[in-house]
């Protein structure tokens, strides 16, 4: 045979093998190894009660209210965990939201009211108190004062004028007051553009600012709130109508209203 020929049959038998090689490679797969020990998650995680949608202010918390997964470098204090509070998920579905909460929001105790609590009770600061006064639409700022709006009050009465006629006197007794509901409404609309326009508007008061605007109500013709801007709800109120009620605390007197006029006279024992 002709050594051309001989390495011609080599190349191809050598060629052969190494195909054959290969192709056996392919078809043998290879060996994987599964690691089957549990793993720590990358980031620690605990389970929070979270809001699942929107409740605003005084309405119940109900069925807006689930579980869910959050870092545990995230959970601050106030937030209610599963681990601390496994039933938690049940027992506040009844409970009342003391200011308006979101989806998303974890929930806190500290922004609900319990079952069977009142709810008007629960949002006064302590020390202060909720007092009903009389008012009318066109003395309320149009009707656009809403919840949580701050306000002036002013008084209009009927005072004996220099010709002898009668006049009218007007003052500011109470200042930067908080309004806690007009009428039955408690809180904003969704959007917070409605106007409400009511009768009664419920403030908050300090207990001499209750007996200030008690004697008010007997003496006036007329009480109008005035709308005060947002940027002025800071304001440190240094006067009101004190000498309304400055003989209130004395032993041995006693004030009467007459004709919207204030007097005191000794009481007799």
């Amino acid at each position: 045979m002709a050594p051309s020929r001989v390495i011609i049959l080599g190349v191809a038998v050598a060629t052969a093998i190494g195909a054959g090689y290969v192709a056996k490679n392919m078809a043998t797969p290879s060996q994987v190894v599964v690691d089957t020990a549990p793993r720590e998650p990358a980031v620690r995680l605990t389970e929070v009660l979270v809001l699942d949608g929107d409740v605003a202010m005084g309405a119940p918390i109900g069925d807006q209210i689930s579980w869910q997964s959050w870092p545990s470098a995230g959970v601050a204090d106030g937030f209610i965990t599963r681990d601390a509070e496994p039933a938690a998920l049940e027992e506040l579905k009844g409970a009342i939201a003391r200011v308006a909460m979101y989806a998303g929001e974890p929930v806190r105790r500290s922004k609900l009211i319990g079952e069977g609590q009142s709810f008007m009770s629960s949002i006064l600061p302590a020390g202060k108190r909720a007092v009903a006064t009389q008012i009318a639409a066109d003395t309320s700022a149009g009707g656009f004062i809403l919840p949580n709006d701050y306000v002036d009050v002013i008084m209009t009465r009927r005072a004996p004028g220099a010709g002898g006629g009668e006049g009218y006197v007007t003052e500011t007794i109470l200042r930067n007051i908080r309004v806690l509901a007009i009428d039955q409404a408690i809180q904003e609309d969704e959007e917070g553009r409605k106007v409400r326009v009511g009768d009664t508007a419920t403030l908050e008061l300090t207990p001499q600012q209750a007996e200030i605007i008690t004697v008010a109500q007997q003496m006036a013709d007329r009480l109008a709130l005035s709308l005060r801007a947002v940027v002025d709800t800071q304001e440190v109120v240094e006067e009101e109508a004190d000498y309304l009620v400055s003989g209130s605390g004395r032993r041995g007197t006693v004030r009467l209203i007459r004709s919207g006029e204030v007097t005191e006279v000794g009481a007799r024992r």
